[in-house]
Parts: structure tokens; sequence; C-alpha cells
């Protein structure tokens, strides 16, 4: 069993990634706006840091992990397909049942007419915010302490832009500058959660850590191919957010080289 003060790195690593969503939010307090172009551009940022994220921070150290528990062969490679799907399915089920509101794409989930649309989103971007608190969890309680700080450092590093996002979105459909800050806070207060019950699950058993990473690689993915991707390119500026795409994939890239 992992010692306890790794989980306890687990939720303050979610917990300082999650806090970036307010970071990046501090603008509109002072009435900065930022165009469309502008805006799919960071979202495109922080769906390549999450892709990059996806493959070298939690896919390969699970191909690692589970090679020195059973060895080369088809054991390794089956644990990250079924971590994979299991992650893709567990966030295709939450979409499915639970109601939500995407400003671009619109209502997705469950009908509803006693949520108000403004927690219909909230709703949806905490679907959102899971997968990635969970991986920065998972990242620390398996006990690789670099991995868990490239994946806070770049998991933070692409909250600031969806923060920012967020905001602006609130602000456009006429909330208050103070009101649109604190619901992008609060988005982000679901990571040290999902990063606390990751990093708890698998410092239980090491069994469990090569899954675990897949899961939340599974499950990133999908909010990259399914959310963020096609709200990047609704509004005919695929070049600008395949462009931050890139940068977020190559400079996340070079972090897990360089810290990991």
């Amino acid at each position: 069993m992992a010692p306890v003060n790794v989980v306890f790195l687990g939720f303050l690593g979610s917990l300082a990634a999650g806090m970036m969503t307010a970071v990046g939010a501090i603008p509109v307090l002072f009435g900065w706006t930022i165009s469309r172009r502008t805006n799919d551009a960071l979202l495109g940022f922080a769906a390549g840091v999450m892709l990059a994220a996806s493959f070298f921070s939690l896919i390969i150290p699970s191909l690692d992990a589970s090679t020195k528990l059973y060895g080369e062969g088809v054991i390794p490679a089956l644990i990250a397909v079924g971590g994979v799907v299991m992650g893709a399915l567990a966030v295709h089920l939450l979409d499915e049942s639970v109601p939500h509101e995407h400003f671009v794409k619109g209502r997705e989930g469950r009908e509803t007419t006693s949520l108000r649309k403004i927690w219909l989103f909230v709703i949806a971007i905490t679907i959102h915010n899971v997968p990635e608190g969970l991986a920065v969890g998972v990242g620390f309680g398996g006990g690789d302490i670099a991995n868990g700080t490239t994946l806070a450092i770049g998991i933070g590093l692409q909250n600031a832009p969806e923060g920012l996002a967020v905001a602006v979105a609130l602000l456009s459909e006429g909330y208050s500058k103070p009101y649109a800050f604190t619901v992008a806070c609060l988005t982000g207060l679901v990571e040290p959660v999902a990063g606390l019950l990751g990093a708890g699950a698998v410092s239980i058993s090491q069994l469990l850590l090569p899954w675990g990473l897949t899961f939340a690689a599974g499950a990133m993915i999908y909010v990259i191919s399914h959310e963020i991707i096609p709200e990047t390119h609704q509004h005919g500026h695929q070049k600008a957010a395949t462009t931050g795409l890139m940068i977020g994939l190559v400079l996340m890239m070079f972090l897990d080289v360089v810290l990991g």
C-alpha cells in the first residue's frame, strides 16, 4: 500500500490543477474579453494538452506498470485496451444519463425542466473535469511523483483557458462578472474530489494502477473527441483551434520528457 502522503499529494495536485480554472477566469473581473477565434484556439490548446497527457503520462506508464506485473505480451495490451474502453464508456454513460447543456452543442442527457440552464452548463463542465482530476490523482497514487507532477502541471495549464472560456460564455449570457468568475471557480472544485478518489483507489493495490491510468486516459480522450473539438470547430476557426491543439500537445510532450 502506498504511503498516506502520496494520496494526500494526489489530492493537493488535483486541487492545484482545479484552482487554475479560477486563475484563468480572473480577467473577466477586470472586463477583459477575448474573441471567439482566440477562445477556440485556447480550447484547442487544452485539448492538445489532454491528448498528450492521455498517451505520454497515462497509457505509456500503464503499459510499463502492467509489464512489470505480468511480463511482456498480450496481458498489458489487453489491460490498456480494457481501461481505455471502460473510461470512455463511463463518460458516455454520464453524458447519456445526466442532464446537462453545452453553450454550442446544446442540451444532452435526460430531459429535465427543473434545472436552470446555468446549472445544466455547470453539470456539463463538471462531467468534463472529473477525468482530469482522476488522472492527476492516479498519477500520484501510483507512487510516481514525477509523473503526478507532470500531470498536475499539464492539467493546470489547460484548465486556465477553460476557466476563461467558461467565464466569458457566462458573461455573454448576461450574468455579472462576479457571478461568472464564481461559477468558473466552482467548476474546478470537482477535480480534487476525483483526484482523492483516484489516488486512494490505486494506492490500495498496485494491481489497480494500470487500470486506473488507462481508465483516466479513455475518459479524457472521449471528452476531447466528443466535446472539446466539436465546440472549437463550430465557428469557422478550425485552423486556430488545430494550431492551439498542436501547441498544447508538443508542450505537454516536452514537459513529460523533461519532468518525467
